[in-house]
């Protein structure tokens, strides 16, 4: 099911500013929070709709990524860019934005002041493109070295039973403090300082990871790259970033796109270029003549007469166009440059059968020619 726009979801503009989105953002969140709504299966998606929406627009980087490339410049390519698809659970909603809430649904509008969990750091990684592969989109597996949860321990950074219950916090995560005012008495939550807002203490730490919960190791990673991408695009691959540490929420893996220069092939957009280069009596004569494309080979005819600089069009033999949701919608052209080579060293007789045709009447240039310019040319295809 394809996702609806994020603007929508949250309904707002694209000129909204900061405060509007979160403002908006908060009324969903609110409206569908699941203890409002209880076994309301509807309502748990439009909560995690929502808050894949804010996730997005934000975060200023990502809100920009979003308004020029759609969901394909912020979705995880078979996760989300955090949430949908298998990404966020409500946990991570509650952890990441709890705050929004207010203190309308208990702890920092977390369900019941459960525990605080650490989260892993994301990890940025470049993978190279060839045209080829951006015409077709591809999956890629990487092997990556990062924080990995600990296996005697299962993340959790303690041997056997090995906790107990914060005697700072009773368990809460956060402390409450209550201040006489001018105004009357004022309550603030903040972090328990003691267990980092777990709630738990560790009384006996795990001898892997010394209570971490993480340890280094590698993992293999399979990234589904949407065809069309382009050159510092930035993908995001949801929760396969460093694990967090005591049984935390895993950072993102994102994933910046990179090209690698084709030989003969030059990319704009998505439309592709290629210089063919001609000898003087095949422009004059005409000739068939055989040129590489993204996916093999082509042969196109060159009238008599030819120009140099005249562009011969290939319709939809470029490159997927990405629409706002980040599917196909369309493909550009392959735009064929034609170059006149010129030679610099002719025998005698070559000399000889050139200055005959020289004087000729055919060989004069004609000012009054309707031979358009490269410049004109180009003008044209752009407005077509």
């Amino acid at each position: 099911m394809a996702k609806r726009d994020y603007y929508e979801v949250l309904g707002v503009s694209k000129s909204a500013s900061e405060a509007d989105i979160k403002k908006a953002y908060r009324k969903l969140a609110i409206k569908y929070h699941p203890d409002k709504n209880p076994d309301d299966k509807q309502a748990e998606e439009k909560f995690k709709e929502a808050a894949e929406a804010y996730e997005v627009l934000s975060d200023a980087q990502k809100k920009s990524r979003y308004d020029q490339f759609g969901h394909a410049g912020v979705d995880g390519m078979g996760g989300g860019s955090g949430f949908g698809g298998g990404g966020m659970s409500m946990d991570d909603i509650f952890e990441n934005f709890g705050d929004i809430f207010g203190g309308a649904f208990g702890f920092g509008g977390s369900r019941g002041g459960s525990r605080r969990r650490n989260r892993g750091a994301n990890i940025r990684i470049k993978v190279a493109l060839t045209l080829e592969e951006i015409a077709k989109g591809v999956t890629k597996k990487i092997k990556v070295n990062k924080n990995v949860s600990c296996s005697p321990c299962n993340g959790s950074g303690a041997e056997g039973v090995g906790f107990s219950t914060c005697s700072t916090c009773r368990g809460t995560g956060v402390v409450t403090k209550v201040m006489n005012t001018m105004l009357g008495q004022m309550q603030t939550q903040t972090t328990c300082g003691a267990c980092g807002g777990q709630g738990q203490t560790i009384q006996d730490k795990c001898k892997s990871c010394f209570g971490d919960g993480v340890m280094r190791g590698e993992e293999q990673i399979e990234i589904q790259i949407p065809a069309g991408v382009q050159q510092g695009m930035q993908l995001s691959v949801s929760g396969k970033g460093n694990a967090g540490p005591r049984d935390g929420i895993a950072g993102d893996l994102l994933v910046l796109i990179e090209e690698k220069p084709h030989e003969t092939l030059t990319r704009d957009g998505e439309n592709v270029y290629y210089d063919l280069h001609l000898n003087f009596a095949d422009a004059v004569l005409g000739v068939s003549k055989e040129i590489p494309t993204i996916s093999g080979k082509a042969k196109i005819k060159i009238a008599p007469g030819t120009q140099a600089g005249k562009i011969l069009r290939l319709k939809s033999k470029g490159l997927p166009r990405l629409n706002s949701y980040g599917s196909s919608s369309g493909t550009g052209d392959l735009l064929v440059t034609v170059n006149i080579w010129t030679p610099q060293t002719l025998s005698s007789d070559e000399k000889k059968a050139l200055e005959k045709f020289r004087s000729s009447e055919n060989f004069k240039p004609d000012p009054s020619s309707k031979e358009k310019s490269f410049f004109s040319r180009m003008r044209e295809y752009f407005t077509e």
